[in-house]
């Protein structure tokens, strides 16, 4: 990739602003434009639509702008970091729709650059970066949450396949997903060495997903059953019984990308929208100032733990690019930007006062309902993408250099 100076940057965001604004769909400028939800994560039940969001989708993927920095070979457009932050940023600038969301992009795309052979790179980086296929992650288990190195799931070598029994848990949008990257036990007489990474086709016989309802009145998570799936030899990531070293690299991925998501106003963190805003509207002011003097206090403490976990998350990424990938201090961020979120979304229900009691009916506007649902939402950001425990013991060990406790 090209190293480019001031001028050069400055031309590629002119070149970038005048592509968005000249290919962005007119139907999507309308705020109120109705779109199917579920195409900005693409899959095989968009392929072929009509909805303005993949429309928008496939113009910014034929560029390679959905993974800028990924090779063209990919499907990606080989751009530096600092052009991929000038697409973001205009992106960010002008409002435009995000045009894909994909665990592919965030966490398997990263490792498969990393630990695939040329044929599976080939096979998948492309129809990732053009929102082909909606993938879903198959790590923790019933018995496996905390401690994932106990799954048992189990895979067997059948000669011609790989033969696949055992089940998952909280495996996000499993029901929507075409493809699974899993984590599964290819030796029982080791833990960690045991473990192999797989890539399984959801429509393959055998594979069977439940939605969970959560206490929020949703069910992005699912469980997901292997009876007997049979999946080719060529689904086996990196080395036999070397799926751990995988598993790790991705989570550091998926915390990474995870925080990130935090930032003020993002719907990562719960209900999206500025908690000051909300506040001033139903709290009130007094000479120009929110009336309560202590929550007032514990916004602008919130809003400054943003803005700080904000720069740290771009310092970590700066750090991770120039050292070949994320490290554990992503477990740093990703435990704060947990915590943060959650107090956010508790300021917010607070702020409400007496509207914040609503679940559904009348009396309650749809934005007052939107922030007791995220609030609800949000008890799972300490548990997603490794439990805030388990973060607090990898900054303990990988981070500080803290020994074991006796």
């Amino acid at each position: 990739m090209a190293d480019f100076g001031a001028s050069e940057l400055d031309a590629f965001r002119a070149e970038v602003r005048d592509w968005l604004a000249a290919n962005y769909p007119p139907e999507l400028r309308d705020a109120d434009a109705k779109t199917d939800p579920e195409a900005v994560w693409g899959g095989r039940a968009f392929q072929g639509s009509s909805d303005p969001q993949i429309v928008w989708r496939d113009r910014v993927a034929a560029k390679g702008w959905t993974a800028p920095t990924w090779p063209k070979d990919y499907g990606g457009a080989g751009l530096s970091a600092a052009q991929a932050r000038i697409i973001d940023q205009e992106l960010a600038a002008g409002r435009y729709r995000v045009p894909l969301l994909s665990f592919g992009l965030w966490m398997l795309g990263p490792v498969l650059l990393e630990y695939a052979n040329e044929e599976q790179k080939k096979e998948h980086l492309p129809k990732i970066v053009r929102g082909e296929i909606r993938w879903c992650q198959g790590y923790s288990e019933p018995g496996a949450g905390s401690d994932l190195a106990g799954l048992q799931t189990k895979c067997v070598d059948k000669g011609d396949h790989w033969q696949i029994d055992g089940s998952k848990v909280w495996t996000s949008y499993a029901d929507k997903a075409d493809w699974c990257f899993c984590l599964v036990r290819t030796d029982q007489t080791k833990k960690h060495e045991g473990i192999s990474f797989v890539l399984i086709d959801m429509r393959t016989p055998g594979v069977e997903t439940r939605p969970i309802l959560l206490i929020s009145g949703e069910s992005p998570f699912c469980e997901t059953f292997f009876t007997g799936v049979e999946i080719p030899k060529g689904n086996l990531v990196g080395r036999l019984n070397g799926g751990w070293e995988i598993a790790k690299r991705l989570l550091q991925y998926e915390r990474q990308n995870i925080s990130a998501g935090f930032g003020e106003g993002g719907t990562a963190g719960g209900a999206a929208g500025d908690v000051a805003e909300l506040a001033k509207n139903y709290v009130g002011l007094e000479d120009g100032r929110l009336s309560d003097l202590e929550l007032r206090r514990r916004i602008t403490e919130n809003k400054m733990n943003f803005a700080a976990l904000r720069q740290t998350i771009g310092r970590i990424a700066a750090e991770s690019k120039a050292s070949n990938g994320p490290s554990a201090a992503t477990s740093i961020i990703k435990y704060a930007a947990a915590e943060f979120a959650k107090e956010r979304s508790e300021l917010m229900v607070e702020a409400l006062g007496g509207q914040g009691l609503g679940w559904e009916g009348e009396g309650f506007a749809p934005g007052e309902l939107t922030a007791v649902h995220g609030w609800l939402r949000t008890k799972a950001n300490s548990i997603e993408g490794g439990t805030s425990e388990v973060n607090l013991n990898v900054i303990s060990k990988r981070v500080l250099g803290l020994p074991d406790p006796k």
